[in-house]
């Protein structure tokens, strides 16, 4: 079992950057693919990025390609979201999730964290 932790959200300016953490509990978090997903107010949670258990694949929606970067820690059991050039559009909570594959999907992930506030203002 893993507990996940997300820790950095905060309020930042358009054009600003943050770096979010998700701390794991648990002795097999290098074995996992771990996720952010994000949910705005009044839509559905969305697929953020990817990455497999060891850090060789890494995947992005296309909505935050070329800004967004996720990379992972497994001596530290952390995962890592450093969000660049931040869009208003971005605004939501962050979630990280763990599972068996790095998918795109809400369901291919088993654990899931409670969540860190984003607010980009314009």
């Amino acid at each position: 079992q893993v507990q996940l932790v997300e820790s950095g959200g905060g309020l930042v300016q358009a054009g600003g950057s943050l770096r979010l953490s998700c701390a794991a509990s648990g002795r097999t978090f290098s074995s996992y693919a771990m996720s952010w997903f994000r949910q705005a107010p009044g839509k559905e949670r969305e697929f953020v990025a990817a990455i497999n258990w060891s850090g060789g694949s890494r995947y992005y929606a296309d909505s935050v390609k070329g800004r967004f970067t996720i990379s992972r820690d497994n001596a530290k059991k952390t995962m890592y979201l450093q969000m660049n050039s931040l869009k208003p559009e971005d605004t939501a909570v962050y979630y990280c999730a763990a599972g068996k594959v790095a998918g795109t999907g809400s369901h291919d992930y088993d654990y899931w964290g409670q969540g860190t506030q984003v607010t980009v203002s314009s």
